[in-house]
């Protein structure tokens, strides 16, 4: 069984960063593709970033490109998500998961992390 586990949300002023991470248990990342979602207080959860597992290809949101940054560390089966110049509206609950194909189907979930983007 699948089971992932995110960490590294927290409090940040608009313009700071965050690295958030997903580690895995029950499953080697490298064979999975990853890909991070977030959901906003009344809004429909969205993705934001993925990455391949079969040649490392990524996928970022437009909103997020340039400023977001998706990576693998397998010795520690880790996927992070670096975070740089931090915006108001990138407050969410941000998830990680597994999904069937490249950002697609995502089946096993993390319980979230909080990103809050305030002044």
């Amino acid at each position: 069984q699948v089971q992932l586990v995110e960490s590294g949300g927290g409090l940040v002023q608009p313009g700071g960063s965050l690295r958030l991470s997903c580690v895995a248990s029950g499953s080697t990342l490298d064979y999975d593709n990853i890909g991070w979602f977030r959901q906003a207080p009344g809004k429909v959860r969205e993705g934001v970033s993925c990455i391949s597992s079969s040649d490392g290809s990524t996928y970022y949101k437009d909103s997020v490109k340039g400023r977001f940054s998706i990576s693998r560390d397998s010795a520690k089966n880790t996927v992070y998500l670096q975070m740089n110049s931090l915006k108001p509206e990138d407050t969410a609950v941000y998830y990680c998961a597994t999904t069937l194909a490249f950002c697609q189907g995502p089946d096993h979930w993390g319980q979230g992390t909080q990103v809050t983007v305030s002044s």
